[in-house]
This record gives structure tokens, sequence and C-alpha cells, in this order.
């Protein structure tokens, strides 16, 4: 290929983390979060009071108590594993035809210095990856969103392409069915759960084709094309095929959600609620999956890994697993390689 021909850019983005465990940056972090209005759907006046005022003032302290349980030499999980990542990406890359960038939603690097890389190098097409695997508008629609913000600023705009969720992707279900099969050959289990991020249930309503979601199990039993963006469907779609790939007994599956803030009514069922149903039912050994993240986070490690853990033990369970994320295994670097050089 001559050296003169454009390139094409590969953006992978993932959600971000605070800077450091300190109180100021956590509280930093969740200023930027929060105050996305994909992520608290409400007006911007009431969103900044509430953001400005109350959680990010009265949250901070603590969350920055989480981010210390999670942090490590290396720093943050989320974006050493994401950095880790693009090591692994790079020289599987045909580096005369791609020009690799990593962004974070959040904090730094940024998707505007991500960008900024891209466009300086004159790349005739961008492919963008929200390192999410299920579409959510407060995730892969943020990412989104924000991308097309930067772009339109630009004279010249190359092409774009976003890849809004690869639930599917063969590579991706291989990558979560070794590691599942890893920790299920030293021990048998009562109990397979997944677990994924919440949502409030207007965010789902909001993005229905014609009033078609019922946000119930009856609705969510089928991926069909009516409903291939409700978060939801996809989370139980997930489920079904990482499960079918590791023959798992249906009446031992379950998928739940977390994470839940406010007073809204989230998408049910809360995998805490399930967590106090099975202790309370006898079940004694559970695997957890978090399918809805690619990379080790609070979300995992502190609040599935310990939290819930700590729950299950004090009700009387006995032995609580939690599947470590995908990182930069190298089925999912394979997966990732395939979803940013392959034509859709």
């Amino acid at each position: 290929m001559s050296q003169n021909k454009a390139k094409t850019g590969i953006l992978l983005v993932n959600l971000g983390t605070p800077d450091s465990t300190a109180t100021g940056d956590v509280r930093k972090y969740l200023r930027e979060f929060l105050m996305d209005g994909r992520v608290i759907d409400i007006p911007v006046i009431p969103r900044w009071l509430l953001v400005n005022l109350i959680i990010a003032p009265f949250r901070a302290p603590k969350s920055a108590g989480e981010y210390r349980k999670l942090w490590t030499d290396r720093g943050s999980p989320l974006l050493f594993h994401t950095m880790d990542l693009k090591e692994k990406l790079t020289p599987l890359i045909d580096q005369s035809r791609f020009q690799l960038e990593v962004a974070m939603r959040y904090q730094s690097p940024g998707i505007e210095e991500g960008l900024k890389a891209l466009n300086k190098s004159n790349v005739k097409e961008i492919v963008v990856l929200p390192l999410f695997p299920q579409y959510a508008s407060a995730t892969n629609g943020s990412v989104i969103e924000r991308v097309m913000e930067l772009a339109t600023k630009w004279q010249i705009i190359p092409s774009i392409r976003f890849i809004s969720n690869f639930i599917e992707h063969p590579l991706f279900l291989d990558a979560w069915a070794e590691l599942g099969q890893e920790m299920m050959v030293l021990q048998e289990y009562d109990r397979y759960l997944f677990s994924y991020h919440g949502l409030p249930e207007r965010q789902i309503r909001k993005g229905s084709v014609d009033g078609y979601c019922r946000l119930n199990d009856t609705c969510c039993a089928r991926y069909t094309k009516k409903n291939q963006f409700c978060y939801r469907a996809q989370c139980f779609h997930t489920t079904r095929l990482i499960a079918e790939k590791l023959q798992l007994p249906e009446e031992k599956v379950v998928t739940c959600f977390q994470s839940r803030l406010g007073k809204d009514p989230w998408i049910k069922p809360y995998t805490e609620d399930l967590v106090r149903e099975m202790a309370d039912n006898g079940i004694k050994k559970v695997l957890v999956f978090s399918p809805a993240f690619v990379a080790d986070c609070l979300e995992t490690t502190v609040e599935v890994g310990q939290e819930y853990k700590e729950q299950f033990l004090e009700q009387g369970g006995e032995r609580w697993d939690l599947v470590p994320s995908l990182n930069s295994r190298d089925t999912w670097v394979d997966c990732v390689k395939d979803l940013v050089t392959s034509k859709s």
C-alpha cells in the first residue's frame, strides 16, 4: 500500500475514571459524568442543582473510599486494562492501513484528544467502538453524541462509522465462555447470576418503537428488530447466548440488574433482591457474570465481587465467585480487531 494512502482511524471509547482516589478528583469525575443529559435525563437546570448541590458534594467522599478499594499500583483497573487492550491490539492491525486511539467518555484521555490525533493524521474514515456490549443511550448513545458534537466543528468531516453493540459477536461470546469454563472446572454452582448495570425504566420506554416495550420477561424473551435497541432485551439475549455456549441448565440461570440509584423505578429484577432471595431459598454456591462490562471496574470488583458477596455470605450462602471481566484477554482482543477492521 502506498505510504501516501490515507488510513482508517479507530477510536475505542470506555466510560472513564477519576484521575485519583482523592475526593476532589472523584467529585470532578462525578460532576462531568452525571451532568451528561443522557445519564441523568432531566432538564439541565434541575440536573445541575441535583448534581452540584446534592450528589457530588455528599457522594464524593464515599465514592472516593470505594475507589480506594479498587485502586492498584497501576491506578484505575478500567483505565489500565483499556490501555492494555490497545497495546495488545496495535501489533495485530496493519499499521499502514489503520491508526488506533483510545479515549474515555469522561475525564482522561478524552474523546476530543483522540479525535484530534486522528484528524491531524487526515484519516479517510473513523470507526468508533464504544466499549459497551449492549446499546444504551447513557453509554453508547452518549459516546456517539459526543463524537458527532466534536466532529461537526471540523471543516472536513470524514466518514464515521459507529458500532452500536456487539452482543452477538462470536468472539465476544467465546471470551466469556472461556472465562466461565475456567471457573467451573474448579467448582460446581447452584446458580449462575448474570448481573448487568441497571437503567431507569423511563430511559427504556423513551427508546421503545411504537410503545412496543413492556419491560417484562415476555417482551424480552425474544430478541427482534422491534426491541433490538432495548437495553433490557439485549441483556437477556446476552445471557441466553453465553449460557448456551456454556451449556448451563436454564433453571439455574438468572439475569438481573445492579447499581440502582434514586427512588424512580429501574429495570428489574434487582441484583440486591435476588442475593437475599437466593440465600433465603437455600442457594449456597453462586457464580456471577457481569457481561455489561469489558474491564474490571467499581461495579464489578467492588459492588459485585465484594459488597454482594458479603451480603450473600452473611445471609447463609457459602460461596460467591465473580467471573473476571474480559480486560485484555486474547480472545477479546481478537474480537475487537474483527469489530474495527471488518466492514459492516
